[in-house]
């Protein structure tokens, strides 16, 4: 698998670094002053022990892609590889660092020091990849585990089978009136709220909460970074619901605690179009990660929307839950490689110079089609017929829009979203393209604090070729500052990755429709790109 590749390109790297480093260390022993020996492992790491240790820490760094959207519960134990090593280096039976109950003399005798450092970050970095490995072999899998929340809902088990002719609900029998009137009970010390994503001071909050305790990847190296206005469009379309904005405060405080989000959407699955709603934003405090909060948000805001006769839901998250309809994947088109190789969201390839790496992904200055031109408000009702006309022809799942959503979410904002169209002589739109702006905080860099990525969002060609129209989209996110265009496998966009060079990421998407069953599908089938 590449995954396994990956693994043995690093390990031998590693091996080659230390073979290096025991060639050039003299045979004979050295006298070093105990106080200049490393004492932990961000010693190793910052510079403060030998240049060789050092050059082997940035041959083996490994390279991250950002998961997406939230996942169940989060993971706020979860150490660094930095953090593990240091607590590895202090343990008193490693007999490479002395420890304050070990009596030593102040001048010590070591030899071959480097070396010693290097195998021990040698075996360190092994386990952490072999681990690394396992989480990537069982992302995207349906793993049969208890779900103790998620078998208590209206969705499919994992081993369950569906044939092709059945498309509907699980549970069509409940009304509005066997419904909750009440919220939920919540832990003593907390209360529900509703968020105002039109008030500063609210969405403020909100951008707050997030931003410090959304979505990291798997080596806690970034973090997704929704900008106040990103939050404001995403939260806002025609028809919104403030009541569906759902928050948790602190009662002593009345500090911001939690949230979980829907918007109104009519979603077609196969045959079938249905007022869904759309969930996203489920975040927790890392501080209460304990409390199991994320099922009772995910109760109440499903209690709020059935209070409106709605009972289905569209959703996506990074693991396996009861059951996806569809299983996707990101991949990776760098656009800025020097720096995504110095945050570590990618490697330099193998036997590959930066400046080559530079050459070989360099784009046009300008578009190559002269008539792509910024999407404005007299081409809504053109945007809104051409995406009507695909999604019908060319997916499963989908989003019916209406004409005032298509002017909501696809009219260009800055550092929000970008679309661009091709017209006819007669001003018919014949071609779209857009993404959307999603940067993410970089976590422990000294050089850079941010990582400006975009993603792909929803693209017809018509009069030009589907290659032609995303590579003219590659050179737009590239002018408008990004680092990065990111990209699921859905509707045509995998028939494009090879010749436009993005790389396979190891971030999964599944998609999910609460209360309704019906059959899987290939990523070339789903129409729809959640925020």
């Amino acid at each position: 698998s590449e995954a396994q590749d990956d693994l043995r390109q690093i390990m031998d790297q590693v091996d080659r670094a230390i073979s290096k480093v025991q060639s050039q260390t003299s045979p004979t022993t050295t006298t070093t002053d105990a106080s200049s020996l490393p004492t932990t492992a961000n010693g190793l790491y910052s510079g403060s022990s030998s240049s060789s240790s050092n050059n082997v820490r940035n041959v083996v760094g490994s390279s991250s892609s950002l998961k997406t959207h939230a996942e169940e519960g989060g993971n706020s134990e979860k150490k660094s590889a930095v953090e593990t090593t240091e607590t590895s280096l202090k343990g008193p039976s490693d007999g490479l660092i002395p420890t304050a109950e070990v009596s030593v003399s102040p001048v010590v005798e070591v030899k071959k020091t480097d070396a010693e450092v290097i195998q021990f970050l040698h075996d360190q970095e092994i386990k952490k990849q072999r681990e690394k490995l396992a989480r990537l072999q069982l992302k995207g899998q349906e793993i049969e585990k208890e779900h103790k929340f998620w078998n208590t809902q209206p969705v499919l088990g994992i081993k369950d089978s569906v044939s092709e002719d059945v498309n509907g609900p699980i549970n069509s029998s409940v009304t509005v009136a066997d419904v909750k009137p009440e919220p939920y009970n919540m832990p003593t010390g907390f209360a529900w709220c509703s968020l105002d994503v039109t008030d500063p001071n609210q969405i403020l909050e909100m951008y707050n909460l997030l931003n410090e305790n959304y979505v990291e990847d798997d080596d806690c190296m970034f973090r997704f970074d929704y900008s106040i206005p990103f939050l404001q469009w995403a939260l806002s379309p025609p028809g919104f619901i403030r009541d569906w904005h759902v928050g948790v405060r602190n009662v002593k405080n009345n500090a911001l605690m939690g949230c979980i989000t829907a918007v109104p959407v009519h979603v077609r699955v196969h045959d079938k179009t249905e007022r869904m709603a759309e969930i996203n934003f489920l975040c927790v405090h890392k501080k209460l990660r304990t409390k199991r909060l994320a099922p009772v948000l995910i109760k109440e805001i499903t209690r709020r929307v059935n209070l409106l006769d709605i009972w289905q839901a569209v959703y996506t998250a990074g693991v396996v839950l009861p059951k996806p309809v569809a299983k996707c994947r990101y991949h990776h088109r760098n656009l800025n490689p020097k720096k995504l190789v110095e945050v570590k969201f990618t490697s330099l390839p193998p036997k590959m110079t930066m400046a080559n790496l530079i050459k070989s992904l360099k784009l046009p200055a300008t578009p190559s089609q002269k008539s792509l031109r910024v999407m404005g408000p007299e081409d809504v009702v053109g945007v809104h017929l051409l995406l009507k006309e695909y999604l019908e022809a060319k997916t499963k799942l989908c989003q019916v829009f209406s004409v005032e959503e298509v002017a909501h979410i696809f009219l260009p904002r800055h550092s929000v979203v970008n679309s661009y169209v091709i017209a006819d002589g007669n001003g018919v739109v014949t071609d779209f393209c857009s993404f959307y702006h999603l940067p993410s905080t970089v976590i422990g860099n000294k050089t850079h604090s941010k990582l400006h990525a975009v993603y792909c969002y929803y693209n017809v060609a018509k009069s030009v070729s589907f290659a032609e129209l995303m590579k003219d989209l590659l050179v737009a996110a590239r002018n408008e500052g990004a680092d990065v265009v990111n990209a699921l496998d859905v509707m045509e966009n995998e028939s494009v990755f090879k010749e436009l060079q993005f790389g396979q990421g190891d971030g999964f998407l599944q998609y999910y429709v609460y209360n309704w069953k019906c059959a899987a599908m290939e990523p070339s089938a789903v129409g729809l790109v959640l925020l």
